[in-house]
């Protein structure tokens, strides 16, 4: 089950990248998390992130520069305003709910 869901994480990304990017294409940073990081950090693939108050900086740090399993997206991927918006708004997130 866990290889599963990490081969879905890593096809979004895959997706994302073969796109040639998708700068200037994001509306907003809920919907790149929607659209990218929900599939990891939702699926108990990635480590539970809403509710746990990380430092903004923390945030777009791995996210630029990937950690473990998480790969590296690069500005072209998620520009800087849209990924300032995604670490804000996980950075600020209610936790979820629990099953």
């Amino acid at each position: 089950m866990y290889a599963r869901r990490l081969a879905v994480c890593l096809g979004s990304v895959a997706a994302l990248v073969a796109a040639g990017g998708a700068q200037a294409a994001w509306r907003d940073g809920g919907e790149v998390y929607d659209k990218v990081c929900r599939y990891c950090h939702e699926a108990n693939v990635g480590p539970v992130l809403k509710g746990r108050a990380l430092p903004v900086e923390y945030i777009q740090r791995v996210v630029r520069m990937g950690n473990r399993a998480m790969p590296a997206f690069r500005p072209s991927e998620i520009d800087e305003a849209t990924l300032a918006d995604v670490a804000r708004r996980v950075s600020g997130s209610a936790a979820l709910a629990q099953e």
